[in-house]
């Protein structure tokens, strides 16, 4: 009689769920480029391709593009956070993307990106720092929906 033991090993990375982190972050970004669009849309528009040299003329489609894939991004760094710091709860993952909408307008909306597109030269250069209200608001929206996305997936992904 012969016996043959399997073993599985799973490798931690420490980043958390990236896939989710990915799909939290595409949701996140696509709602809060839904809410730019209704409130901003030159934003969308003109500002964020500008980053990347897709605008002038204004050009949404590229805006909308460069704003997935960089929530994308964000949703990763933010899988990472969320098993950093062992948050799991839908709770605590809400409350850690709220902070991560926040801190993601204030470093990269207020500061990152003015200087970024003073650099390029674009139309849409605004002052440095913006702490712009409404964007505050497209933040959190972001944050909102990473962090409910991140929770319903984590598990599943």
């Amino acid at each position: 009689m012969s016996t043959t033991t399997e073993t599985t090993r799973s490798h931690d990375l420490g980043i958390g769920n990236w896939k989710a982190g990915v799909f939290g972050g595409i949701a996140g970004s696509a709602v809060m480029g839904a809410l730019i669009l209704a409130m901003n849309p030159p934003t969308l528009a003109v500002a964020i391709p500008s980053l990347y040299a897709l605008a002038p003329p204004p050009n949404p489609a590229a805006g909308l593009a460069v704003h997935l894939a960089h929530g994308a991004v964000f949703g990763v760094v933010f899988a990472g956070l969320a098993r950093l710091l062992e948050t799991d709860s839908t709770g605590s993952l809400l409350g850690l993307g709220i902070g991560w909408g926040i801190a993601t307008w204030a470093v990269f909306a207020a500061l990152v990106m003015p200087v970024w597109l003073g650099v390029v030269g674009s139309p849409a250069s605004p002052p440095v720092p913006n702490f712009a209200p409404p964007s505050l608001l497209w933040h959190v929206g972001f944050g909102v929906v990473l962090g409910g996305v991140y929770a319903l997936t984590a598990d599943r992904l």
